[in-house]
């Protein structure tokens, strides 16, 4: 995507995260963005290409982020794990919440939009790519199927909280507990 798509889409972001997706048309992407009326039918003429181009930059996002933890952390154990995943929640539901928010507008929006569900299973591929090799080092025996697992859990955990917001919330023993009945401690050797 070019510089101002980017500028568009992240303005559709802030739009849907903080106004919901029925906000969300061409001329209020323009207001966020602070660009002209008409920059954003100019790049997405449609509002199913503007949703694609949210689920794009998404994605893009996502891979960055990625990118930036997995660059400096390799979990060695489930505790550890348990706690960068912890982190990520956090974020998702503090920092981040706007885009959070945002992808759960989307989500709901692919049960109606089957172009949508594929370009949002598409980034949740993506997710499971990223995360097994995780799992499979701190000795998941699926950890594919056990990622898929990680994830739901890890949305129905997010989900609850932005709708319901707990000031002593802590994802961690939550975590730990799925992440300790999905890759059991392995026995000790004789």
């Amino acid at each position: 995507m070019s510089s101002r798509q980017d500028q568009l889409t992240d303005a559709a972001i802030r739009v849907l995260g903080g106004q919901g997706l029925r906000q969300l048309t061409h001329r209020a992407v323009d207001a966020e963005a602070g660009l002209p009326a008409g920059s954003a039918s100019n790049h997405f003429r449609t509002r199913d290409a503007l949703l694609g181009g949210v689920v794009a930059r998404l994605a893009a996002l996502d891979r960055a982020d990625w990118q930036r933890t997995t660059g400096a952390v390799h979990p060695a154990d489930l505790d550890e794990l348990a706690r960068l995943l912890a982190d990520f929640v956090r974020t998702a539901v503090g920092a981040g919440r706007s885009r959070t928010v945002a992808r759960l507008a989307l989500c709901l929006d692919a049960a109606v939009r089957p172009q949508l569900q594929a370009d949002l299973g598409q980034g949740n591929a993506e997710l499971v790519r990223w995360g097994a090799p995780w799992l499979r080092a701190v000795g998941s025996p699926d950890p594919e199927r056990h990622c898929r697992l990680m994830l739901d859990h890890m949305d129905g955990v997010i989900m609850h909280q932005l709708a319901f917001p707990d000031p002593a919330f802590d994802p961690t023993p939550g975590l730990r507990l799925l992440l300790g009945a999905i890759a059991p401690p392995r026995a000790a050797l004789p």
